[in-house]
């Protein structure tokens, strides 16, 4: 698997990390879910590049990006991609955000919409109700409860996560994924994310309402939808009532049903429906 540039950017007062894969054709940022890193796009990355340009950042107190005290919310995540696409002369790009990253992109591309060719939301962007909120954040406890736990050694960490149901067939992707994402501390090694921020992000998430912002997205919209359940059959991000609405209310909005996947094997599983359609979404864009 082809690895990424890594480098340091600057967001909105923070220090932002950044993996590039180089491409000829559309800058494609990337931004991941609430515990995630950049390293979760390694296997689309591997799909859409050298055909376009690759970008996948690092959420602030996240990865190696800067960890501030706090500031972890929609709108912080927001000015930090709109100073990271000034810093690197982007003056339009294509978002593409999984889980609380497709929230993020929904979020930026109503507010932004001059500076954003495309969006593609990838398993995540509805508004759910709160019974359906509380299945999914019952689907999501395995990977949050790794979260401040210090494990004896790196194996340690990743027999825990080889025993999450929901992350189906292992990998060389994975093994980077939790590698870049650990650190060593004393007594052994542990998360670099910190429970009280994503705490935080939670508890901001919760105030937005996303389905205001579905008028104001006017650019072509892509919506990839995971059809399986993360520890039930029901815990989706994106239920069929969910997709409808979005689909009514965001102008320009696609919807493909990535058949056989839940919400985390959408990205780090290799999938040529996925793939297929991210392509033919990206060219579509190129012959406006």
């Amino acid at each position: 698997m082809t690895e990424p540039i890594m480098r340091r950017v600057p967001g909105d007062g923070v220090q932002i990390q950044l993996a590039e894969w180089e491409g000829k054709g559309r800058d494609v940022l990337c931004i991941h879910g609430i515990t995630a890193n950049c390293r979760c796009w390694d296997v689309i990355a591997e799909a859409a590049s050298p055909w376009h340009r690759i970008l996948a950042m690092d959420l602030r107190g996240r990865g190696l990006s800067e960890v501030p005290a706090s500031g972890y919310s929609i709108d912080h995540h927001c000015r930090d991609i709109l100073a990271l696409m000034d810093d690197l002369g982007i003056e339009r790009g294509v978002i593409m955000g999984h889980s609380l990253g497709a929230f993020i992109s929904a979020v930026f591309g109503a507010r932004y919409p001059e500076r954003v060719q495309g969006i593609i939301l990838v398993d995540g962007g509805g508004k759910l109700s709160e019974a359906q909120l509380v299945k999914v954040f019952s689907g999501i406890k395995p990977s949050l409860d790794r979260l401040g736990k210090i494990f004896p050694s790196f194996e340690a960490y990743l027999d825990l996560m080889k025993q999450a149901p929901f992350l189906k067939q292992w990998s060389s992707a994975l093994d980077t994924y939790y590698q870049y994402e650990t650190e060593a501390v004393a007594g052994g090694v542990r998360s670099r994310v910190r429970p009280e921020h994503i705490e935080e992000e939670r508890i901001n998430l919760g105030k937005v309402d996303v389905s205001q912002f579905y008028r104001d997205m006017t650019c072509p919209v892509l919506v990839l939808r995971a059809t399986d359940g993360m520890l039930a059959r029901d815990d989706l991000l994106l239920p069929e009532d969910v997709t409808e609405r979005m689909l009514r209310e965001i102008p320009n909005a696609t919807r493909v049903d990535v058949d056989g996947t839940n919400h985390y094997s959408i990205v780090f599983q290799p999938n040529e429906t996925r793939d297929r359609a991210i392509r033919r979404f990206l060219d579509a864009i190129k012959e406006q």
